[in-house]
C-alpha cells in the first residue's frame, strides 16, 4: 500500500508546477499592470523592453519546471543540431532530441511548426532561451484563446495575434498589429502553427478532411500533419520581410505515439510532460533565408505545403521505418548539457516569493482574489472591443 501512495504521489509531480504557474499569475499581472500604467507617457519601445524582461522572468520560471524539475538536460549536436534529454530522476528517463539549424545568436524570426500539443509551445520556449530571445516569443493564436483568463489578454498586450479561421480571418488587422510592433522595434520571434489546430489522431475526421482537401487541390496528401494554411504564414512574412533575419521550419515527434499496429496515439499533455509518463521528443529545425522564400501567396502556399511534405517525411521515417534502428530518432550524434539553474530558479523564488509575501496578509489575499476576478473581467472586455 505504501508502494502504491508513493507511486501515485510521484505521478501526480504535475501538480505543483501547475499550481506555482497558475498561482504566479495574478502577482505577475500586478507587475506587468503597474509598469503598463508608468510607462503609458513613454515611447512604446520602452514599455516593449521591460515587458520582454518581464515575460522572460514568467516563462523562465515555467522552463524550471519543464528543464530543471524534470532533470532536463539540453545539449548540441555535433556540428549544427541540438538535443535535450528530460530526466525524471529515479525513474524511466526521458529524451528530447533536437536536430536542425538553431543560431547561438538571437534573431527576428518566424517559427513554423506542426502542431500536436500544448507541449509545443513550451519547446519553442526551449529554444528561444538558449538564444537569449525568450522575451521576445509572440504567438498567432486561434481566436478563441483570448477569453483565457488573465492569460488571454496578456498575451495581445504582450505582441500575440489572435486569428480567426478561414473566410473570417482579418488580414488588415494582423497586418497592422505586426506593423505597429515593427515600429515600436520590437524584437520577433513569431511563432505559428500552420496547420491550424492539432493533429489528434482521436478526432480522424479532421484527418481526414485535411486530406480531402489536398488530394481536392490537388496538393500531396500528408499522412502525420494537416495540409497547412498559408493566410497567416503569408500576411506575416509579406508584412515583415525586411525585418525578419530568417525562419525556422521546426518538425516534432513524440516518441510513444504509435500503437502496437503502428497506429499513430494522442501526443502527451503538459500534465504527462511534467509526470512519468513524458515520452521522447525529437525536434528537427531548418533554418530558411527569407530569399528563399516565394512573396506571392500563390507560391508561398506551395512553398509551404511543400516545407509540410517535408516534416510528412521525416515523420514518416521516424513512425514508420521498416529499419527498426532508423526508427523513433532523427539522424545524428547528440552531446548534452544542462539548463542553468542561473537561468530559471532566480525567476521561481523570485515569482514565488512574491506570491507567498501578498498571501500571508488579509490585504495581499484580497488584492489577489480581485487581481484574479476584476483582471479576468477587464481582460475579457479589452479583447472582445480591440484586437
Amino acid at each position: 500500500m505504501l508502494l502504491s501512495l508513493v507511486l501515485h504521489t510521484y505521478s501526480m509531480r504535475y501538480v505543483l508546477p501547475a499550481a506555482v504557474m497558475m498561482g504566479t499569475a495574478p502577482t505577475y499581472m500586478l507587475a506587468w499592470g503597474a509598469w503598463r500604467l508608468l510607462s503609458a507617457v513613454l515611447p512604446a519601445r520602452f514599455y516593449r523592453e521591460v515587458d520582454d524582461r518581464l515575460y522572460t522572468i514568467y516563462q523562465s520560471m515555467v522552463l524550471f519546471f519543464f528543464e530543471n524539475y524534470t532533470g532536463v538536460q539540453v545539449g548540441k549536436m555535433e556540428g549544427i543540431a541540438t538535443s535535450v534529454m528530460l530526466c525524471q530522476h529515479s525513474m524511466a528517463a526521458s529524451l528530447v532530441i533536437i536536430y536542425g539549424d538553431l543560431p547561438k545568436n538571437k534573431e527576428n524570426v518566424i517559427y513554423l511548426s506542426n502542431h500536436q500539443c500544448t507541449v509545443d509551445w513550451i519547446i519553442a520556449d526551449m529554444l528561444a532561451i538558449r538564444q537569449n530571445a525568450l522575451g521576445h516569443v509572440r504567438y498567432v493564436l486561434k481566436d478563441g484563446l483570448k477569453w483565457l483568463p488573465l492569460y488571454g489578454w496578456y498575451f495581445s498586450q504582450h505582441g500575440g495575434v489572435y486569428v480567426k479561421r478561414s473566410a473570417k480571418f482579418n488580414e488588415k488587422e494582423m497586418r497592422e498589429k505586426l506593423r505597429a510592433q515593427m515600429k515600436a522595434e520590437t524584437p520577433m520571434y513569431l511563432v505559428i502553427f500552420p496547420e491550424g489546430t492539432r493533429y489528434n489522431p482521436e478526432i480522424p475526421k479532421v484527418i481526414a478532411d485535411s486530406q480531402s482537401f489536398a488530394e481536392k487541390e490537388g496538393l500531396a496528401v500528408l499522412k502525420h500533419v494537416l495540409t497547412p494554411r498559408v493566410k497567416a504564414t503569408h500576411v506575416a512574412i509579406d508584412t515583415m520581410k525586411d525585418y525578419l533575419d530568417a525562419v525556422y521550419d521546426v518538425t516534432v515527434a513524440y516518441e510513444g505515439t504509435v500503437d502496437h499496429k503502428g497506429q499513430r496515439k494522442l501526443a502527451p499533455s503538459m500534465t504527462e510532460f511534467l509526470s512519468k509518463e513524458c515520452p521522447r521528443v525529437h525536434i528537427f529545425i531548418d533554418r530558411i533565408e527569407l530569399k528563399d522564400i516565394p512573396e506571392e501567396q500563390m507560391y508561398m502556399r506551395r512553398w509551404l505545403h511543400e516545407r509540410f511534405e517535408i516534416k510528412d517525411k521525416l515523420l514518416i521515417e521516424f513512425y514508420d521505418a521498416k529499419d527498426s534502428k532508423r526508427r523513433n530518432k532523427f539522424p545524428g550524434k547528440s552531446v548534452h548539457s544542462k539548463l542553468s539553474l542561473k537561468k530559471s530558479l532566480p525567476s521561481l523564488l523570485f515569482l514565488g516569493g512574491l506570491t507567498a509575501s501578498m498571501l500571508l496578509t488579509e490585504s495581499g489575499r484580497k488584492l489577489y482574489v480581485k487581481t484574479w476576478i476584476y483582471g479576468t473581467l477587464l481582460g475579457c472586455l479589452w479583447v472582445s472591443i480591440k484586437p
